[in-house]
């Protein structure tokens, strides 16, 4: 009779597959300490890496901002080329008690930004021609959406953002008495100067209106430094504004913007805030020439 002899192999598996199994049974495993220490050194570069995500994200938007600004800018000095020199009406002013325009243009745009969720407003608007993206209107940073007004349910993202200072061709001289000053045509722009002087900014969501921008000149109705409009504060407690020479700025505050009246009220000015304020002064025409 045969013998068999037992040869320590399984029926069916050969010496190759044995070996590379006894190998992985006798590999060496992380401890759970080990473990512990991997993880714990992901959570920390995640927490070093996510702040510095975020922040070329919000720089991201902050330069898209900046590049609708100029080109609302680019389609502002368009219309002054095409017009002999007049730079674009600002004549869209919006009494939100009585819900109705106290005028209602010609001017660059005639958009309600809290109640209006449709472009019509921008359309209507005498840039458009230039350019006919509504993204140009609206700040990405901007989240605000339509307030409810007349059967409108409200909830839709709003479609602008940014307001012409009312140095630009601003309100009708019959509106308040010929008392706020503004150039009417490009090349009598001087104190400030075009490269000083706002057209275009970003305007708070929480108190933006109509499409004009305005603060109080000298002069004017017992002049004191407050807030008619609110510049913006999305972007990194900072705002952003274009020049008549065409150029764009990302400025800083060094106080935060928060609206502390009731939406289409003067607000006085916060502690701490008066040389953001004159920083913006700084750039609105004060005196008749």
């Amino acid at each position: 009779m045969t013998r068999l002899v037992h040869s320590g192999l399984e029926p069916g598996v050969n010496s190759a597959s044995r070996l590379a199994r006894l190998a992985r049974a006798n590999a060496p495993a992380f401890t759970l300490i080990e473990l512990l220490v991997v993880i714990a050194i992901i959570t920390i570069l995640a927490a070093m890496l996510l702040p510095a995500l975020a922040t070329a994200k919000s720089k991201g938007v902050t330069v898209a901002c900046l590049n609708n600004l100029k080109q609302l800018e680019t389609c502002w000095h368009l219309y002054a080329t095409d017009n002999a020199d007049q730079l674009p009406p600002n004549d869209f002013v919006y009494d939100i008690t009585s819900d109705t325009p106290i005028d209602a243009g010609p001017s660059w745009c005639t958009n309600v930004a809290p109640y209006d969720w449709t472009i019509a407003g921008l359309q209507s608007g005498l840039l458009w021609v230039y350019n006919a993206s509504p993204g140009i209107y609206h700040c990405p940073a901007d989240k605000s959406t339509v307030d409810p007004h007349n059967g409108n349910l409200g909830g839709q993202p709003r479609v602008r953002s940014y307001n012409m200072t009312q140095s630009i061709n601003g309100e009708p001289d019959w509106l308040f008495l010929g008392s706020i000053p503004s150039f009417t045509r490009f090349t009598v722009i001087k104190a400030p100067a075009p490269g000083s002087l706002i057209a275009f900014l970003d305007v708070h969501e929480d108190e933006i209106i109509d499409t004009e921008f305005g603060i109080p000149t000298v002069g004017t109705y017992g002049y004191q430094s407050q807030w008619w409009d609110l510049p913006a504060n999305r972007h990194t407690q900072g705002c952003n504004f274009s020049f008549a020479d065409g150029h764009a700025e990302h400025w800083k505050w060094k106080v935060t913007k928060v609206v502390t009246v009731a939406r289409g009220n003067v607000q006085p000015l916060a502690p701490g805030e008066l040389d953001d304020y004159n920083r913006v002064e700084a750039g609105i025409k004060q005196t008749f020439d």
